[in-house]
């Protein structure tokens, strides 16, 4: 499984290269102070001439609020506390998203309990193969958006969502019934706007997430596009602060994608700072 797999192979290649890791260390904020940035964590404080800031979006679950959400007598989680459909058996789910982790959960849910399925769009299903070619448009869209100054967009909003054998099976068994979004959160379910109501046990929101930059906020990095403008070769320096690279912002926020942006934003930010010459 991934999550075994990838801390296994960064904790090798942190003992191969013998890096001097610190942790646990989290890190509060991180402020311009002339020359350097002064980053302040709850083991002390730095000051850096540059920053790779490599914090992805795992730590930043997105949940929108809805209009009675606090009243709800159910179960409500994220993509990120999920676990197993074992626990939803008997109960009534709506399932809220409509990204590709939606459609899996939604699957595995809808076989040992009854769902609905809600999205905010109309999901745009894709029934070719995911090529190498295909992926590669997708990544270049979300680069062109960071380097506008643009949020960077969810996966799905790319690439669509493909239409695998699992997913022909969910529709044969009548799952892949997509509702709109409900409009309000009742007590013992969901309401949409001209009165329809379902009864539900658990809303489950596969909503995606938000880079977790909050810690950056001093910087200023955002642009009037909502979004922080990068440059550089693979999108990871910041425009308004180049001493400052996002890696797991855009087009890095993937574990293939952020190995080749990680090597990039180091040679890149190295050379910006004239070190090893």
């Amino acid at each position: 499984p991934a999550s075994v797999a990838v801390p296994h192979y960064f904790e090798l290649y942190e003992k191969q290269f013998e890096l001097p890791v610190h942790r646990p260390v989290h890190t509060r904020v991180v402020c311009p102070r002339e020359e350097r940035l002064r980053i302040e964590t709850d083991q002390g404080v730095f000051a850096a001439r540059g920053l790779i800031n490599a914090t992805g979006t795992w730590e930043r679950p997105f949940i929108p609020h809805y209009r009675g959400a606090e009243s709800f007598r159910g179960r409500q989680l994220h993509t990120k506390d999920y676990r197993t459909a074992a626990e939803f058996e008997g109960k009534h789910v709506v399932v809220v998203g409509g990204g590709i982790s939606a459609v899996q959960l939604l699957d595995e849910i809808s076989r040992v309990t009854t769902t609905t399925w809600v999205t905010r769009r109309e999901p745009e299903f894709r029934d070719e193969p995911f090529t190498p070619d295909i992926g590669r448009a997708a990544v270049a869209m979300v680069e062109d958006r960071v380097r506008r100054g643009l949020p960077p967009g969810s996966v799905v909003s790319v690439t669509g969502l493909p239409v695998t054998p699992a997913i022909r099976a969910a529709r044969e068994r009548g799952v892949m019934n997509r509702l709109p979004m409900f409009s309000e959160i009742l007590p013992n379910g969901v309401k949409w706007a001209d009165g329809t109501v379902v009864d539900a046990d658990v809303i489950l929101w596969c909503t995606g997430f938000r880079s977790s930059i909050d810690h950056l906020a001093p910087l200023h990095l955002r642009g009037p596009g909502g979004g922080i403008p990068m440059t550089g070769r693979l999108a990871t320096q910041v425009e308004a602060d180049p001493r400052v690279h996002l890696v797991g912002y855009g087009p890095s926020s993937s574990t293939i994608g952020a190995n080749r942006a990680g090597q990039a934003a180091a040679r890149e930010l190295t050379a910006y700072l004239g070190i090893g010459e």
